[in-house]
């Protein structure tokens, strides 16, 4: 059995990006962001990071010194839920050194009210709320807005979003009002010889029609900084710092299929060959020829070393007559670990487990550096692994949200067909399937599963909707195939829209779609008499049933 010391682990997970002997640092220009506890911060670091400025997202409270130390071209300031007003020891405010590094300073919504509070102008709880779009009338010149313009011909407007419930009302010394609407007289501030501003408004959510050039300006006109954070760099950097941080040992890694995994797979074996060995496990949960996909892409495609491990009587075993969601995740889970462990105990001489782990897990899972971050969801991959195991842990997307991983992907030669798959949640079926998990249900779901997704694909619709897929129901209904009663299950037809997935709506895909998919269900899946098509967005739902 695998074991050594988890506390090791600790210590060899270096930050990506310090060894970078012969190539171009990406990150050597960056941005630091400060969260208030915002739900959009992370579209903030992802907007940044599209600009092609290297970033991070840090809890509001991380030290002095950790600010100091960062080395940032400027700094951003999050919005959040609280409230200027309440004015307790409670209340999150910048550190004073974030206005006395020399750098600019770009404040969104809270981060705005903050700033002007802590610099000696005046918020107040506003008699009207703004929530939702609204227009902001630009006055005067700001290097954020100049030349931009979303209103009608002899006005300069920009249509944005808003969300707050308090205002600022007196800018501080130093500082021009430089848009309002309404509701907000001062919308956004500046104070240039500074390089001070703030924003009332959200310009990292698509709904601000000018919010990505906004941004752009911050970052390139108003921080200088470099734009080399792309695919190309970033996979030079990290294939370099791979094979500094392993050296001559032997890593192995737990290859899902899945997107995180796959280019993880892909990068370790351009950096390390043949001392990289994958193990995939079939938990008899996947998609419909998934595991033959993923041999052929890997094991005869690129050379890589895997070994394709069938568990599924192991894993639908232990499923029976489990119902609830969260004691199937943690069987599934559990099971991969025990079957995992049990193979890789097998290989000789390996120093290194690799994971899939990548940004927006260590965000929600508190796992950044300061460990101050609210908790959002556990993920399995940070900070998950058993106290026995120790491996030390390598982690080379650790710092890429999915839209770099996938471009990451692309650049380092997988299909894109591969890395832009829709999302797979990593229990499989099994949190498809309502209820029991049962061999029958995953052959039934496996199939119309396939079928929607091939008329999606026909139908040019698949990279238009977000995420697709198909629920299995435990209940029967009654049809007619033939001339005879049918009394057989029930699926249903799931696809949303998001740009985010923090809230996302369903799709309208055309009724003759929809009619083809339901057809070809219900005509060729045997065992299904009835499909539904979910209409639920998110909130109130979520994207997947369980």
């Amino acid at each position: 059995m695998l074991t050594t010391d988890s506390s090791k682990t600790r210590e060899t997970n270096v930050d990506v990006g310090e060894v970078l002997a012969g190539t171009i640092d990406p990150r050597s220009d960056r941005i630091l962001i400060l969260d208030f506890g915002a739900q959009y911060t992370q579209l903030i670091g992802r907007t940044i990071r599209e600009i092609g400025t290297y970033c991070e997202i840090h809890p509001w409270d991380v030290d002095d010194a950790f600010i100091r130390d960062f080395g940032a071209r400027g700094i951003v300031l999050s919005g959040g839920p609280a409230s200027v007003t309440e004015g307790d020891e409670d209340t999150p405010v910048a550190r004073p050194c974030v206005f006395g590094l020399g750098v600019p300073v770009l404040g969104i919504c809270y981060g705005m009210q903050t700033m002007a509070a802590q610099l000696g102008g005046e918020v107040e709880t506003a008699d009207h709320r703004e929530y939702g779009y609204a227009r902001v009338d630009v006055r005067g010149t700001c290097t954020l807005f100049d030349g931009l313009n979303d209103g009608e011909p002899g006005e300069t407007a920009l249509d944005v979003w808003m969300s707050h419930g308090d205002r600022v009302v007196r800018a501080p010394d130093g500082f021009d009002i430089v848009a309002s609407t309404e509701a907000a007289p001062v919308a956004a501030i500046a104070d240039a010889a500074r390089n001070f501003y703030g924003v009332q408004f959200h310009p990292e959510v698509t709904h601000t029609k000018q919010g990505h050039e906004v941004l752009r300006r911050f970052v390139v006109d108003v921080c200088q900084s470099s734009t080399g954070w792309n695919p190309g760099n970033i996979a030079d950097s990290l294939i370099n710092w791979a094979r500094t941080e392993v050296g001559d040992d032997h890593v192995i890694l737990g290859l899902s299929g899945g997107v995180d995994s796959s280019v993880a797979a892909a990068l370790l074996h351009r950096a390390i060959g043949d001392r990289l060995t994958c193990i995939f496990v079939d938990n008899g949960l996947l998609r419909l020829n998934e595991a033959e996909q993923v041999m052929q892409t890997f094991a005869r495609n690129l050379g890589v070393r895997v070994i394709h491990v069938d568990a599924s009587e192991k894993f639908l075993g232990r499923l029976s007559g489990v119902t609830d969601p969260e004691a199937k995740r943690k069987v599934i889970g559990e099971t991969f670990i025990e079957v995992f462990d049990a193979e890789s105990s097998k290989i000789e001489g390996v120093k290194w487990l690799a994971q899939g782990t990548i940004y927006p897990d260590v965000i929600e899972s508190a796992g950044s550096k300061t460990g101050k971050a609210k908790v959002i969801k556990s993920h399995h991959n940070v900070g998950g692994l058993p106290d026995y195991m120790k491996l030390k842990l390598l982690e080379p997307l650790r710092e890429l949200f999915k839209d770099e991983v996938r471009k990451l992907g692309v650049e380092l030669g997988l299909a894109s067909e591969m890395v832009y798959r829709h999302p797979f949640p990593g229990p499989g079926l099994g949190v498809r399937i309502l209820g029991e998990v049962k061999a029958e249900y995953a052959e039934i779901l496996r199939q119309a599963d396939h079928i929607f997704i091939t008329e999606l694909r026909n139908a040019g619709w698949y990279d238009k909707v977000s995420q697709a897929f198909v629920v299995f129901l435990p209940v029967k209904s009654v049809g007619v195939v033939g001339d005879n009663r049918a009394y057989d299950y029930v699926v249903s037809v799931r696809s949303v829209t998001t740009v985010d997935f923090m809230t996302a709506t369903w799709s309208h895909l055309p009724y003759d779609l929809l009619e083809r998919v339901s057809s070809r269900i219900m005509n060729e899946v045997r065992g299904v008499s009835r499909v539904a098509y979910d209409i639920s967005s998110k909130p109130p739902a979520t994207i997947e049933w369980e």
